[in-house]
This record gives C-alpha cells, sequence and structure tokens, in this order.
C-alpha cells in the first residue's frame, strides 16, 4: 500500500494489481466477484478491463500466450507512470486426488514450468539442469499465508504445463517429481515470467475442476470451479486491497 501526502493530509492507497485469467469465462468469474464499476481499455495486443484498483485480462492458453499478454499489460502500465504492485494468475485447474478436490481452491506457494527441460533415456531433466533459465518462481510468502487463511485456500505448489495431463502415469510422474503439488494448469509459470522481467511480484490463484489423470469430460465440474472462484476472490479482494507490497 503506498502512503501519499496531500495538502498535508497522510492518504494510502491500494496496491495496482494486474488479474490474468487464460479466457473470458474465468476473466469474467473473477469480475463477478468485484463491486466497482468496470472500464474496458483496448491496449496493444490484449483487452484489458479496469475495475478500481484490479485491471482483468483474458490471457490466452498456454505459457507462451499468456507471457506475451501479460507482458503487454505490464509493459503499458510502466509506459503510462502506474505500474503494477503484483500480478495474480487466476482460473480453473485439475488438483491432484486426494489432496486438492473438486471445488477447492489453491493459492500457489511456488510456481513451477513443469515440462520446461529435456526428456532422457534416464527421465526428465529440467531445463536449469541444461544450464538455462529457470523453473520455478515463489510468490511473496506472507502473502500466501494471508490469502490461504482469508479465502480457505490450499496452499502448495502449482504445475505449469504446455501439454495437459491425460494418463494415470503422467500424473504418477509429475507428482514423484513435485510431491508438493496441487495442482497443474497451463499459464502461471508464462505469467511469472512477465511478471519477474518487470520485477513484479506474483500470485496463483486456482479452483479445481477436475482430477489430473485419465481425460474424462463428463467428470469435470467447471461450473462449479467458476463458483468457487467468484466466491475465492470476493474473500481476496481485500485481502489484494490492504496488502503493503513494501
Amino acid at each position: 500500500m503506498d502512503v501519499q501526502v496531500q495538502e498535508g493530509l497522510l492518504t494510502t492507497s491500494s496496491p495496482r494489481v494486474l488479474v490474468a485469467t487464460a479466457v473470458p469465462v474465468e476473466r469474467d468469474a473473477v469480475a463477478e466477484a468485484l463491486t466497482s464499476p468496470a472500464e474496458e481499455v483496448a491496449l496493444p495486443g490484449v483487452s484489458l478491463r479496469r475495475t478500481g484498483t484490479l485491471d482483468l485480462i483474458a490471457a490466452g492458453v498456454g505459457p507462451a500466450l499468456a507471457a506475451a499478454s501479460a507482458a503487454c499489460a505490464l509493459t503499458a502500465a510502466a509506459l503510462r507512470g502506474a505500474p503494477y504492485d503484483l500480478v495474480v494468475c487466476a482460473g480453473i485447474a485439475g488438483g491432484f486426488a486426494p489432496d486438492a478436490p473438486v471445488g477447492s481452491l489453491v493459492v500457489a506457494d511456488d510456481l513451477v514450468a513443469a515440462d520446461l527441460g529435456a526428456q532422457t533415456p534416464d527421465g526428465f531433466l529440467p531445463v536449469t539442469a541444461l544450464g538455462f533459465g529457470t523453473v520455478n518462481h515463489r510468490p511473496p510468502q506472507p502473502l500466501v499465508r494471508e490469502v490461504a487463511a482469508a479465502t480457505g485456500a490450499l496452499t502448495g505448489t502449482v504445475l505449469t504445463v504446455s501439454t495437459a495431463t491425460g494418463s494415470a502415469a503422467r500424473a504418477a510422474e509429475l507428482r514423484a517429481r513435485h510431491p508438493r503439488a496441487l495442482a497443474e494448469a497451463m499459464e502461471g509459470f508464462g505469467v511469472a515470467e512477465a511478471a519477474a522481467a518487470h520485477g513484479v511480484p506474483v500470485l496463483e490463484v486456482r479452483a479445481v475442476s477436475n482430477p489430473v489423470g485419465p481425460r474424462d469430460r463428463a467428470a469435470w465440474r467447471i461450473g462449479d470451479a467458476l463458483t468457487a472462484l467468484t466466491e475465492g476472490f470476493g474473500k481476496l479482494a481485500p485481502v489484494l486491497e490492504s496488502w503493503n507490497p513494501a
């Protein structure tokens, strides 16, 4: 929270937050929890919905497009002289059973690129083992704890993949490599990379719509997950508005 002096009085302003979802229906589920009037802002490469101090974008599916869209919004804000204080990646996700059941809310304490690397005869090597880049981003841990306390969310690792898991064997492999993993989605690490390039912290919040494993579309509960996302953001928004990024 920024402290400003206006006409001899101390005033406070809420941190500026960019919320990036993959698709419009997720963005709309977040917006449903917010009470401020919405304003549509067209930016190069992405359309932004402004509601109070939260800006919402549907950044696209997958880490590459999500990173590009988030970078557009971050750069536009920086050039405008009003940079963001926090980026939140939000949406629905697959949950690792039984720890993250359908309908539960997960807040990441670690955002991990689970399939960024090389497959070798001896198994998977993350890109860091090849001497390049990074494979994880850590959100501000005090904020993670505040969000979890306010929303009742589970706390653990959220994996980012470019190919969604569709088999029990793949789910078991991922869980073996990442035993603290609670959820799998496709955008968090990309959004985090864009935020890191601007020196902005990141948070990821996911509502579980289906178990990670064999694809069974009939068993997915997307409506329930979107409802959980709306309810979660109703409790999360006050935490973000009062958060002090200093």
